[in-house]
């Protein structure tokens, strides 16, 4: 039986109302849900939270699956903050103990003081920009994926707590073009891959 832990980084911040992510946590929480062999856990950055027990559930967690907009490149400055407060909360107390280097040699084994490995990780993104500004010729990510781009750092972050990545997912131009039925469908299957090992509709 495994344990997830989802996080809500969908901030409410002036005209986000955090709709999409919500709708996608929620989505992720009735999936598993109906399946028997899963533990939950649900944390919303909107809402007030405990520091330490955010330490315990990712200790607890043998998944952790991130629901985050992207805002000017980067997470929200709210979900930002909670893993500046709960990262520092977690060091040395289950996060990770240093950054992995000895003054022997303090040149090398830099991110390797992790404490959370046998652990996974999973991201959504949500974006304004089109997915085609990643892949075309010529637009604006030079063909840079999100994962070796814009989240590069959001994934060495997690790499430095020890944790190993499962495929993300990414949804595009959901401010002028959203079909909101479409990306759970297409959500659905990718937690079915990931999740059940099966392909939905096969």
């Amino acid at each position: 039986m495994k344990n997830i832990f989802v996080i809500n980084g969908g901030q409410v911040f002036g005209h986000s109302g955090g709709l999409f992510n919500k709708t996608l946590s929620e989505f992720t929480l009735d999936f598993f849900k109906k399946e028997l062999d899963f533990n939950l856990r649900y944390t919303d950055i909107n809402r007030p939270y405990d520091p330490k027990q955010e330490v315990e559930n990712y200790k607890w967690a043998d998944v952790v699956i991130y629901h985050t907009p992207i805002w000017w490149f980067q997470v929200p400055h709210e979900f930002k903050k909670y893993i500046d407060v709960v990262f520092t909360e977690g060091h040395q107390t289950g996060i990770y103990k240093n950054d992995g280097r000895s003054s022997v040699d303090p040149a090398i084994n830099y991110g390797t003081g992790g404490m959370l490995h046998g652990k996974q990780y999973m991201l959504t993104t949500s974006w304004n920009a089109p997915k085609e500004a990643f892949t075309m010729p010529g637009e604006f990510f030079n063909e840079t994926s999100v994962d070796d781009g814009p989240l590069f750092g959001f994934h060495r972050m997690n790499a430095f707590t020890g944790m190993m990545p499962l495929e993300s997912i990414h949804f595009h131009d959901v401010e002028k073009n959203a079909d909101i039925q479409v990306d759970l469908k297409r959500y659905q299957a990718h937690l079915s891959k990931v999740f059940v090992g099966e392909e939905v509709g096969s």
